[in-house]
């Protein structure tokens, strides 16, 4: 048995979960989610906890019963408290600003690059030492999405360590070619 899918689902009090065959909705303070679930995994719903089981061993339905309890877990979590991811802009002149939901970057083009985010996806922009963008959301996969697609704009460089980059993300920078001259290769 799975070892993270045979652990129960709390269901916290603002959240309400309704589970009918494999289709799961949450609905909860911040927003509803539902997702469609294969059939060959058992969704009930016990008391104030979701219990996630499988009737086979076979090696598709047990890499899917753990799959299952955790993306109903991020749905409980997203409809409750949000998921965020955070990237900040590194190098000189870049920032980030945010109009009517549409996030404005300045990122050393000769334009400004915009970015409308999909349904249930909002930005932040923070200014401290660097500007850092604020991904939001209740849909986990979404959110991470975004980001990846904010940061694909202008990935870390690795000669100057400059561009799109998550927070606590480490740049290993290489070393340029040092002492090389047009006459050595002569």
């Amino acid at each position: 048995m799975s070892r993270v899918g045979r652990r129960p689902i709390p269901i916290p009090e603002n959240v309400k979960v309704e589970v009918e065959k494999n289709m799961v909705s949450v609905e909860g303070p911040k927003g509803k989610l539902s997702m469609a679930f294969s059939p060959l995994i058992e969704i009930k719903k016990e008391d104030n906890y979701i219990i996630v089981s499988r009737n086979s061993d076979e090696k598709t339905i047990k890499s899917l019963h753990g799959v299952t309890r955790t993306i109903i877990f991020n749905m409980i979590k997203g409809v409750s408290e949000g998921f965020q991811k955070e990237l900040e802009l590194v190098g000189v002149g870049y920032s980030a600003k945010v109009e009517e939901k549409k996030l404005i970057m300045k990122l050393g083009f000769s334009h400004l690059v915009e970015y409308l985010p999909p349904e249930g996806i909002e930005f932040e922009v923070k200014k401290s030492k660097n500007f850092s963008v604020v991904v939001k959301g209740i849909d986990k996969q979404k959110v991470g999405e975004v980001a990846y697609k904010v940061r694909a704009f202008s990935p870390p460089d690795a000669y100057k360590g400059k561009g799109i980059r998550y927070k606590g993300e480490v740049v290993k920078l290489k070393q340029s070619k040092a002492g090389v001259s047009g006459a050595a290769g002569r």
